[in-house]
């Protein structure tokens, strides 16, 4: 999605359809083959070069990257994990119905549903942030509610972590709740540029309450910039079997230590290219944003965030039932509470290193919280337990 259609246009007006069919083409490219998901999404396998980031200004000419030149020094990003644990892999629903060619990629299709949802165009496929973004970095305030870890203080190069998986409740449409690795550069704390990946429920987004792998990215707080998934141009996608915003399956069972279900994330700056690279588990290389969407996040990150995330929409000061995490507080630990383990940053000497020194963030306690352990050990590493109810008789 370009700037021409980021304009106001009400798409609840009749009279706009030709502005919504206009958006549909632009984002549903022409399939090599399609995919009918037991959840109701449609898969299109779209030839790599066709894909939605090569419609960008500054990718017109871009040569296409399928591995990264360089990753982190002293871990094995690129090849099986040794991290021991009783939690279980995810997949993807869409894969009980097929498989995506080679040469091609998994995308979601865009839905005429999907954009009347948004209400406007111009909010299509973006996370409001100017308003309403709270972060450590920034201190703003609004209605985005967190409970999470960060570094700050140096410039970072790449981020890892691994988080259980669960389908917490959300009480409005208009609402979510996510588990996320995000990354960002706030030397313009109006202008923030950020990345960011993991899963979420966001009925306004998808149409649903399943559990669905994300990404989201922009460069100037999602001013004009940026978007959830391949709802614009820009990140640039190399993988055949991974459909962001797809639903993932099984979901992490409350109570049930032989049915917790994970996924890992790491997202890295390849020295080589210094494209922003992210790797879904141990094998799948999903893609990569281009150093070319970005400013100053072109050279580094000054701030790295683990946990969870929700939207509190609801007005005359009660607060929201939405859920963060299990949607169960992170004293009730392993089984039963969110956990990212395995945290670790990318320095200056493109080292993986353990993250220990993170400090926790909580807009309320009460609500929703955060339980580090006092000790990191070799198989979780460094750990965290986050999450909570939402409005509970402590938080009313």
């Amino acid at each position: 999605m370009t700037m021409e259609n980021r304009d106001t246009i009400d798409i609840g007006n009749h009279s706009h359809k030709h502005e919504v069919e206009k958006l549909l083409m632009k984002l549903n490219k022409p399939a090599v083959k399609s995919i009918k998901s037991p959840d109701g999404d449609t898969i299109d396998c779209v030839a790599i070069l066709d894909q939605p980031a090569f419609d960008h200004p500054k990718l017109k000419n871009h040569k296409i990257q399928m591995r990264p030149n360089f990753g982190p020094q002293d871990n094995k990003i690129l090849e099986e994990s040794e991290i021991s644990s009783k939690s279980k892999t995810i997949h993807q629903l869409w894969h009980h119905s097929g498989s995506c060619p080679e040469s091609t990629i998994p995308i979601r299709r865009t839905r005429e549903d999907d954009i009347l949802r948004a209400g406007f165009i111009q909010r299509f496929g973006e996370k409001n942030l100017k308003n309403n973004f709270i972060s450590p970095s920034v201190g703003a305030q609004g209605h985005y509610e967190y409970a999470l870890v960060f570094l700050k203080g140096n410039k970072y190069y790449g981020a890892k972590g691994t988080m259980n998986v669960w389908n917490p409740r959300v009480q409005q449409s208009q609402e979510f709740s996510l588990s996320a690795i995000r990354i960002l550069n706030d030397a313009d704390s109006e202008n923030l540029e950020i990345i960011e990946a993991g899963w979420q429920v966001n009925p306004e987004l998808y149409g649903d309450t399943n559990t669905r792998l994300y990404t989201f990215w922009t460069s100037d707080s999602n001013e004009n910039t940026g978007c959830y998934d391949l709802l614009c141009s820009g990140f640039v996608q190399v993988n055949a079997e991974v459909a962001l915003g797809s639903s993932i399956k099984p979901l992490s069972i409350y109570n049930d230590i032989n049915s917790q279900y994970q996924i890992t994330i790491t997202i890295w700056k390849d020295r080589g290219s210094g494209d922003w690279w992210m790797l879904l588990g141990s094998d799948k290389l999903i893609g990569y944003w281009p150093s070319t969407l970005f400013s100053s996040l072109s050279d580094s990150v000054t701030v790295i965030e683990w946990g969870g995330e929700v939207l509190n929409s609801e007005a005359n000061g009660q607060h929201s039932t939405t859920q963060m995490g299990s949607g169960h507080f992170p004293g009730e630990e392993y089984g039963k509470a969110s956990y990212f383990k395995d945290i670790k940053f990318v320095n200056g000497n493109n080292q993986m290193l353990t993250a220990d020194n993170v400090v926790s963030y909580v807009d309320r306690s009460n609500c929703y919280n955060v339980l580090q352990p006092a000790f990191s050990d070799n198989a979780w590493g460094s750990h965290f337990y986050f999450g909570g109810p939402g409005r509970n008789p402590n938080c009313p």
